[in-house]
């Protein structure tokens, strides 16, 4: 997209299907990523047959800065990749001012494909720092299975951007919301009642939150390895190498999330410490067992 923004404000003027050919993609998707400029605020104008091109702002361009997320998890891939270049390189200054520029926060936000998300994610955004209650329409429970409004104070965001941090008014429990679940995020112009019982959870590698916490020490094949550090960045910092093998060690804030990763690799994976860990695990599989059809 950015790619196809710098073709149509250029000095040469360019028809949709060159624009396609250029960019290999289809034409269908050129005709796509310029409604997806038009609804974000900016100015496409038709020139003339089928050659467009990109001119002034509206007024109520929406800030870049707000269209595009990027996780705590992308943040430190990218910094990596960054600090990863020479420091002789002119473009790693270069890239790290721009982000900065960009960005008000260290964590550069991900890129939410679908609308419903960044608008979501925006307005969560928005109330937050206006301290505002807001109205989870047609929110999507998975432990009850009812679809229905929630009236919640947000305030924070999970490592991941894909979960919100709100007071729950009905239960009065903070609780995680996941954004995709909601229809429609309706900030109300009514202020937080509860701000003084606010509080966020630590969040672990395996992004499970909660506030009591235990030890587990793995022991992970070099295949397990990579799957873990591709599948959760974040627990790059709890892997180290020991002889020919990798360990995982570090504080867990549950059993699910790296239940499930063990339970994926049992034959690539030691629990070499965690008993909790590992009774959840042999239950889990034995659960399975006993349930399978094959």
């Amino acid at each position: 997209m950015l790619r196809l923004m710098r073709l149509l404000s250029g000095n040469v003027t360019y028809s949709i299907d060159e624009l396609a050919d250029r960019l290999e993609m289809s034409e269908r998707t050129i005709y796509r990523y310029i409604d997806t400029f038009k609804a974000a605020g900016f100015a496409v104008e038709k020139l003339y047959g089928n050659i467009y091109r990109l001119t002034s702002l509206n007024d109520d361009t929406l800030d870049l800065s707000k269209l595009v997320y990027f996780s705590d998890e992308e943040a430190a891939i990218v910094n990596n990749m960054i600090d990863g270049l020479d420091n002789t390189n002119a473009l790693k200054a270069g890239l790290k001012r721009k982000l900065a520029a960009v960005y008000d926060s260290t964590s550069i936000a991900n890129f939410v494909a679908k609308h419903s998300n960044t608008a979501n994610v925006q307005a969560l955004s928005e109330a937050i720092k206006s301290k505002s209650k807001v109205i989870l329409r047609g929110y999507e429970s998975s432990n009850s299975g009812q679809v229905r409004d929630r009236l919640v104070e947000p305030f924070g965001f999970t490592t991941n951007y894909i979960d919100a941090w709100c007071y729950d008014l009905e239960d009065g429990r903070n609780k995680c919301f996941k954004i995709a679940r909601m229809s429609e995020v309706e900030i109300l112009p009514e202020p937080w009642t509860e701000e003084q019982k606010h509080h966020l959870q630590p969040v672990d590698a395996f992004r499970i939150h909660g506030n009591n916490g235990m030890q587990v020490k793995l022991r992970l094949s070099q295949r397990a390895k990579n799957l873990l550090l591709e599948e959760y960045p974040l627990a790059e910092k709890s892997v180290h190498k020991k002889g020919s093998d990798w360990i995982f060690e570090g504080t867990i804030r549950g059993l699910e999330g790296a239940g499930r990763f063990v339970t994926g690799l049992a034959t690539e994976v030691e629990i070499l410490e965690g008993e909790e860990l590992k009774n959840y695990v042999r239950e889990y599989l034995e659960a399975a067992l006993n349930t399978s059809r094959l």
